[in-house]
């Protein structure tokens, strides 16, 4: 299978120039010029590594590797960027890039570790995405969006099936409701928390025995959500 590359850039005789020797590598690689239409074609196509710059029109490069992240937390995140302050690379690591490189750059280093990195991948890149998961005497299909439960048995809505995969790709992990905005709903619509907790509150009745009492679907006082199995 062929190696994909997002390669988001603004500055079009860079892009070029990038995309011209990625290719001549034998990857495969599709652009964006700004951040919004980045997030809109890493949704909607498989990538095994984005390159990113971070000041970038309409959304920034942290902002978008943010995004990417949490839909993604194992595809390689690689910025190349102007900015080379010790600072920014700590915080284009911090959200979550898995490499730093600032521009002029040479080209041989910067393919080697576009290289590197996608090698380093590979073996999460192969993992089969989360298609069925059961808790208790709960069993969820993600591709088809049904749930069976000890009582019933429905379909979920996408944004439904969204937030519970999330949830539990997370498991015992806190996620904030900041996380589950941008995960369900993206930068463009943001619906009130209250939201959030009717989403959370269908849970309980879905599944918890007594949703009252969840042991499943834990509130995290100021924070956000828990998805835990004991």
């Amino acid at each position: 299978m062929d190696q994909r590359i997002l390669l988001v850039e603004d500055e079009p005789s860079l892009q070029t120039a990038i995309k011209m020797n990625l290719e001549l590598e034998g990857y495969e690689v599709v652009t964006a010029g700004d951040g919004l239409e980045a997030i809109k074609k890493f949704g909607e196509q498989r990538f095994n590594i984005a390159i990113l710059d971070i000041m970038l029109p309409e959304m920034d490069g942290l902002a978008v590797c943010e995004q990417i992240r949490l839909d993604n937390p194992d595809i390689p995140i690689l910025f190349l960027t102007a900015k080379d302050d010790t600072s920014d690379k700590v915080e284009g690591l911090r959200k979550g890039a898995d490499d730093y490189m600032t521009k002029p750059f040479d080209l041989e280093e910067f393919l080697l570790r576009v290289r590197v990195l996608i090698k380093r991948s590979m073996p999460a890149e192969e993992k089969r995405e989360l298609e069925t998961y059961q808790f208790g005497d709960n069993h969820i299909n993600f591709r088809t969006f049904e749930a069976k439960t000890e009582k019933d048995a429905f379909n979920l809505t996408k944004k439904e099936a969204k937030l519970l995969k999330l949830l539990i790709d997370r498991q015992n992990e806190v996620v904030s409701r900041e996380q589950i905005l941008q995960f369900v709903w993206g930068y463009d619509v943001y619906p009130t928390t209250r939201t959030i907790d009717n989403f959370i509150l269908n849970f309980r009745k879905y599944f918890e025995k007594d949703p009252k009492k969840p042991s499943f679907f834990q509130s995290v006082r100021g924070v956000g959500y828990k998805f835990s199995t004991g």
